[in-house]
Formats: structure tokens, C-alpha cells, sequence
């Protein structure tokens, strides 16, 4: 992807935030310049890959399959003592934007449609050996159960929640004749680099070509804004 173009998502997600009143830590507003000026005081932002955050999961094609979010907090990916066990994050899907089949191990999660469009998330049983399974899936609606066939898509207005335990797979986007969508998510500590387990394995991070400088700093940037002159 090219710089200038995650530099105009960013943009374009700060303007819906605000649209929804939806405020960012300090630390969402810093530009590289301020991060170069960031010490040991912001060890816990780099640690928990708090901050912006893009994915194409791999698949070259950002605005079919991809997600911009911004974690807000985090603990460690190792239960420590006295550190957070929780993290949240916020997230927008562009309509049809999807999010692919994946499951976690270790995570927990209630995912949030915080305002703007539909949102669409499909749900499914694992079976022993990880494969996609054909069973009924009972799942928990703000609070409420209730039993859908495997695969089933369900749309979620904003306000309303899902709460998604771990090993069940599902997938999500935008709805595609609704706006751009605000997704939260509240959840165990987050570990995007052992715990996210797709049906078909892509990228993390996609290429980034720096046709302009950037504007923000994405979560996995950090240590090459720090490095001393």
C-alpha cells in the first residue's frame, strides 16, 4: 500500500470518530516527529502495540479484505502480575470491507457496532481437527441467547453487541449498501502474533510504499521512530 493512502484512511477514520463524538487517547493524535521525542514513558504503548493499526491480511487488496483499528489498551501477551488482563479496541470496516474466517485460542471477545452502518458477522463451530464444523451455534446477543444454523450472517444495528468465545470461527464486514461502520471491541489481552488463527493464512502487515512521509505511525512502526540520531 502507499503511504499517501494510509495517510487519507487515518485522516478519514479521525473524521468519523469525531462524527460519533468517539475520542482518542494523546497518543493517537502523535505524529512521527512527536514520537521521536518519546522515551521509556511509552514503553507500555510500543510493549502492547497500543495505536493505529491497518491489515490486508495478506491479501494485496486492502478495501475487499482488510481492517483499519486502533487499540486503545492492552496488557502483555504473558498474565503478569499487576499488568492489565483486558484490552479494547476500535475498528472501522468499509461496506463489504471483510475481516476473513479466523478464530483465537487464548481471547475472549465481545465485538460492538459502535454507530455508523449495519455490521455483518457470520459465526461457526470448530470440530476436533480445526476444520470449519456443521453444527448449531448458540451465541449470546447483548446478553440474550439464541441458536443459529452454521454460517449464519447476523447484522448487528449500531448499539447492539455480539460476544464471540474462544474457538469460534467467524468473519465480519461492513454491511454494503450502509456507511462505513465504528466497531469496538472489548476483550482478554490481545496477542496478534500467536493467537490469531485464519482459515487461510495471509500477511499482518501489507508492504507500505512511503510515496509521501507519514502523517501517524502505525503500532509496528514505533522502535524505527525511536531509534537515536
Amino acid at each position: 500500500m502507499k503511504r499517501s493512502e494510509i495517510n487519507r484512511l487515518i485522516l478519514a477514520a479521525k473524521e468519523l470518530f469525531a462524527t460519533h463524538h468517539f475520542a482518542l487517547p494523546p497518543f493517537g493524535h502523535w505524529s512521527p516527529d512527536d514520537w521521536a521525542l518519546a522515551g521509556s514513558e511509552v514503553d507500555e504503548i510500543r510493549e502492547c502495540g497500543l495505536g493505529w493499526d491497518l491489515t490486508d491480511f495478506g491479501s494485496g487488496d486492502f478495501h475487499r479484505i482488510g481492517l483499519l483499528l486502533f487499540t486503545i489498551r492492552n496488557g502483555p501477551p504473558t498474565a503478569l502480575a499487576g499488568r492489565k488482563r483486558y484490552a479494547e479496541k476500535i475498528m472501522i470496516a468499509q461496506p463489504g470491507q471483510i475481516t476473513p474466517w479466523h478464530h483465537h485460542k487464548a481471547k475472549m471477545e465481545d465485538i460492538i457496532n459502535r454507530g455508523g452502518g449495519r455490521f455483518c458477522i457470520a459465526v461457526r463451530h470448530l470440530d476436533d481437527d480445526d476444520q470449519p464444523s456443521d453444527r448449531d451455534v448458540t451465541i449470546s446477543l447483548d446478553g440474550c441467547s439464541r441458536t443459529v444454523a452454521a454460517g449464519t450472517i447476523l447484522t448487528l444495528d449500531p448499539g447492539q453487541s455480539i460476544t464471540i468465545p474462544r474457538r469460534l470461527l467467524h468473519q465480519f464486514w461492513g454491511d454494503e449498501s450502509s456507511p462505513m461502520v465504528l466497531i469496538g471491541e472489548v476483550s482478554d489481552v490481545n496477542d496478534d502474533h500467536t493467537d490469531n488463527y485464519f482459515l487461510n493464512p495471509g500477511g499482518r502487515f501489507p508492504a507500505i510504499e512511503d510515496d509521501v512521509p507519514p502523517l501517524f505511525l502505525l503500532c509496528h512502526e514505533y522502535p524505527a521512530a525511536l531509534v537515536p540520531c
